[in-house]
Protein backbone atom coordinates (compact mmCIF):
# COMPACT_ATOMS: atom_id res chain seq x y z
CA UNK A 1 0.00 0.00 0.00
CA UNK A 2 1.11 3.57 -0.82
CA UNK A 3 1.75 6.20 2.01
CA UNK A 4 -1.29 8.93 2.46
CA UNK A 5 1.38 11.59 3.17
CA UNK A 6 2.43 11.87 -0.27
CA UNK A 7 -1.07 13.10 -1.42
CA UNK A 8 -1.50 16.49 -2.74
CA UNK A 9 -2.36 19.17 0.27
CA UNK A 10 -5.83 20.58 -0.80
CA UNK A 11 -7.14 23.65 0.97
CA UNK A 12 -10.38 24.00 2.64
CA UNK A 13 -12.48 26.85 3.59
CA UNK A 14 -12.95 27.20 7.08
CA UNK A 15 -16.91 26.74 6.30
CA UNK A 16 -16.63 23.37 3.73
CA UNK A 17 -17.09 19.91 5.44
CA UNK A 18 -13.91 17.43 4.77
CA UNK A 19 -13.34 15.37 2.18
CA UNK A 20 -14.51 12.62 3.75
CA UNK A 21 -18.61 13.51 4.61
CA UNK A 22 -18.30 14.83 1.50
CA UNK A 23 -17.85 11.27 0.09
CA UNK A 24 -20.41 9.55 2.06
CA UNK A 25 -18.45 8.83 5.07
CA UNK A 26 -20.67 9.18 8.66
CA UNK A 27 -19.31 9.97 11.83
CA UNK A 28 -19.71 7.11 13.98
CA UNK A 29 -17.37 7.64 17.02
CA UNK A 30 -14.01 8.95 18.08
CA UNK A 31 -12.17 6.49 20.67
CA UNK A 32 -9.59 7.89 23.22
CA UNK A 33 -7.56 5.45 25.04
CA UNK A 34 -7.13 5.89 28.86
CA UNK A 35 -5.56 4.75 31.75
CA UNK A 36 -8.15 4.90 33.83
CA UNK A 37 -10.55 2.59 34.91
CA UNK A 38 -14.60 3.76 34.04
CA UNK A 39 -17.63 2.58 35.11
CA UNK A 40 -19.52 0.26 32.93
CA UNK A 41 -16.46 -0.75 30.95
CA UNK A 42 -16.92 -3.86 28.90
CA UNK A 43 -14.23 -6.18 28.56
CA UNK A 44 -13.05 -7.37 24.43
CA UNK A 45 -11.39 -10.61 25.24
CA UNK A 46 -9.44 -11.17 21.45
CA UNK A 47 -8.16 -7.29 21.88
CA UNK A 48 -7.28 -7.54 25.41
CA UNK A 49 -8.83 -3.92 26.34
CA UNK A 50 -12.25 -2.55 27.53
CA UNK A 51 -14.16 -0.15 26.12
CA UNK A 52 -17.00 2.05 27.85
CA UNK A 53 -19.08 5.22 27.10
CA UNK A 54 -20.07 4.91 23.37
CA UNK A 55 -23.38 3.56 24.47
CA UNK A 56 -24.37 6.19 26.29
CA UNK A 57 -22.11 9.42 24.78
CA UNK A 58 -24.08 11.80 23.10
CA UNK A 59 -21.11 12.96 21.12
CA UNK A 60 -19.97 9.21 20.47
CA UNK A 61 -16.87 9.39 22.61
CA UNK A 62 -15.91 5.98 23.01
CA UNK A 63 -12.89 5.40 26.22
CA UNK A 64 -10.77 2.22 25.14
CA UNK A 65 -8.33 0.60 27.89
CA UNK A 66 -5.89 -1.79 26.92
CA UNK A 67 -4.23 -5.09 28.69
CA UNK A 68 -0.07 -4.77 28.71
CA UNK A 69 -0.24 -7.36 26.37
CA UNK A 70 -3.16 -5.99 24.26
CA UNK A 71 -2.38 -6.87 20.30
CA UNK A 72 -4.52 -3.81 19.25
CA UNK A 73 -1.54 -1.55 17.37
CA UNK A 74 0.58 0.39 19.83
CA UNK A 75 -0.90 4.13 17.80
CA UNK A 76 -4.29 3.09 18.36
CA UNK A 77 -3.12 2.65 22.06
CA UNK A 78 -1.89 5.65 22.22
CA UNK A 79 -3.45 8.40 20.40
CA UNK A 80 -7.26 9.12 19.74
CA UNK A 81 -8.87 8.18 16.69
CA UNK A 82 -12.02 8.58 14.51
CA UNK A 83 -14.65 6.34 13.59
CA UNK A 84 -16.59 6.59 10.06
CA UNK A 85 -18.86 4.05 8.87
CA UNK A 86 -18.83 3.45 5.27
CA UNK A 87 -20.77 1.79 2.80
CA UNK A 88 -17.93 -0.11 1.24
CA UNK A 89 -14.98 -1.02 3.99
CA UNK A 90 -13.14 -2.82 0.58
CA UNK A 91 -13.27 0.72 -1.28
CA UNK A 92 -12.70 2.96 1.93
CA UNK A 93 -9.48 1.01 2.09
CA UNK A 94 -7.95 1.01 -1.19
CA UNK A 95 -4.52 2.26 -1.57
CA UNK A 96 -4.62 3.20 2.45
CA UNK A 97 -2.04 2.28 4.85
CA UNK A 98 -3.57 -0.56 6.75
CA UNK A 99 -2.66 -0.49 10.67
CA UNK A 100 -3.51 -4.21 10.93
CA UNK A 101 -6.12 -6.85 8.92
CA UNK A 102 -9.71 -6.13 8.79
CA UNK A 103 -11.25 -7.53 11.11
CA UNK A 104 -15.30 -8.47 12.49
CA UNK A 105 -15.24 -7.60 16.25
CA UNK A 106 -18.85 -8.69 16.34
CA UNK A 107 -21.44 -10.24 13.89
CA UNK A 108 -22.35 -7.93 11.15
CA UNK A 109 -19.07 -5.70 11.62
CA UNK A 110 -16.42 -5.24 9.31
CA UNK A 111 -13.21 -2.81 10.73
CA UNK A 112 -10.76 -1.36 9.21
CA UNK A 113 -7.66 0.69 11.30
CA UNK A 114 -5.76 3.19 8.54
CA UNK A 115 -3.27 5.31 8.97
CA UNK A 116 -3.77 8.92 7.74
CA UNK A 117 -1.21 11.77 8.11
CA UNK A 118 0.39 9.87 11.10
CA UNK A 119 -3.34 9.77 12.96
CA UNK A 120 -5.35 6.53 13.03
CA UNK A 121 -8.45 6.57 11.39
CA UNK A 122 -11.18 3.66 11.84
CA UNK A 123 -13.89 2.82 9.05
CA UNK A 124 -16.92 0.12 9.72
CA UNK A 125 -18.84 -1.27 7.42
CA UNK A 126 -22.14 -2.55 8.87
CA UNK A 127 -24.71 -5.39 7.69
CA UNK A 128 -27.89 -3.31 7.77
CA UNK A 129 -29.49 -6.91 7.70
CA UNK A 130 -27.72 -7.91 11.00
CA UNK A 131 -30.86 -7.09 12.90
Amino acid sequence: MKSNLNKPLVKRKDDELPPAVIKGMRYHHIGIPTKEKRSGEIYLTDYKMYVSGFETSEYGIEWMRFDDDSPVADIIQRIPHIAFEVDNLTDAVKDRVLLDDISSPSKGVRVAMVLEDGAPVEFLEFDKTRG
